[in-house]
């Protein structure tokens, strides 16, 4: 039967490396996009181009109904989904805990965290044997900053990837039961265009805190995902892999 992935935020960075390896890997892929769907057809076509199987649908993360509507779209294109990488994230703006504005705040809570959860839930009414379901996998894509509390300036940020650590191990347990595996990958400073904007000096700076001397690549954790989804990882469940050079 077809592997179904379904990948939030896979237009780029990270998220277009995890598309394009599990098209590889025999996946049909469902990425998301919210801004530029010239992007997100350049994955699709990179995919279909190669034989593989891949749709791209516009979807506002922050909105319910848009992920609803994200989870039916899958169903008539591909079938129920088996695995989900919840890979999108606002990184949010720069500043002190003393100026955060509330507003600013939802809204990177709504894509950062909620939904995270309501993808889950999408995945997990579908996937739970419980529910007639076969069973999947599901990853969360997080980032060192949740345990260290980021680098200044971005609190806000680290405090939704530490939430994102929580919710990877409480979901976990609770499906473990249902034939779904539950796991994160933990990646540290990652060159994709979403650091463009940091300039070399503050980039060196970032890198030359890494243990490895480097920053990560976006197919190290791709890598990291796809073996999690695999079934050479069918023992893990409840897992925070470190994709993080040593930090």
């Amino acid at each position: 039967m077809s592997r179904v992935l379904v990948v939030t935020g896979g237009s780029g960075g990270i998220g277009r490396a995890i598309c394009t390896r599990a098209a590889r890997d025999g996946y049909a892929v469902a990425l998301t996009y919210r801004s530029q769907p010239a992007k997100a057809e350049t994955v699709v076509a990179e995919i279909t181009a190669a034989g593989g199987r891949a749709i791209a649908v516009e979807t506002e993360l922050g909105r319910e109904a848009d992920i609803v509507r994200l989870f039916a779209r899958v169903d008539e294109a591909f079938g129920p989904v088996t695995a989900l990488v919840n890979n999108a994230a606002l990184v949010g703006w720069e500043g002190p805990v003393a100026e955060a504005r509330a507003d600013d705040l939802n809204n990177l809570w709504a894509v950062n965290v909620t939904s995270y959860f309501i993808c889950a839930r999408e995945a997990v009414r579908r996937m739970s044997t419980a529910s007639g379901g076969r069973g999947g996998a599901i990853v969360n894509v997080s980032s060192l900053s949740g345990r260290t509390g980021g680098r200044g300036q971005r609190i806000h940020y680290a405090a939704s990837k530490g939430a994102i650590n929580t919710f990877t191990l409480g979901l976990a347990k609770e499906v473990a039961t249902e034939g779904i595996r539950v796991n994160g990958v933990v990646p540290a400073f990652t060159q994709t265009e979403i650091h463009d904007g940091y300039g070399p000096e503050r980039t060196a700076r970032i890198v030359g805190s890494i243990p490895m001397g480097r920053a990560g690549l976006p197919h190290e954790t791709a890598a990291a995902v796809l073996w999690l989804l695999s079934d050479e990882a069918s023992f893990v469940s409840g897992a925070l892999l470190d994709v993080a050079g040593g930090g």
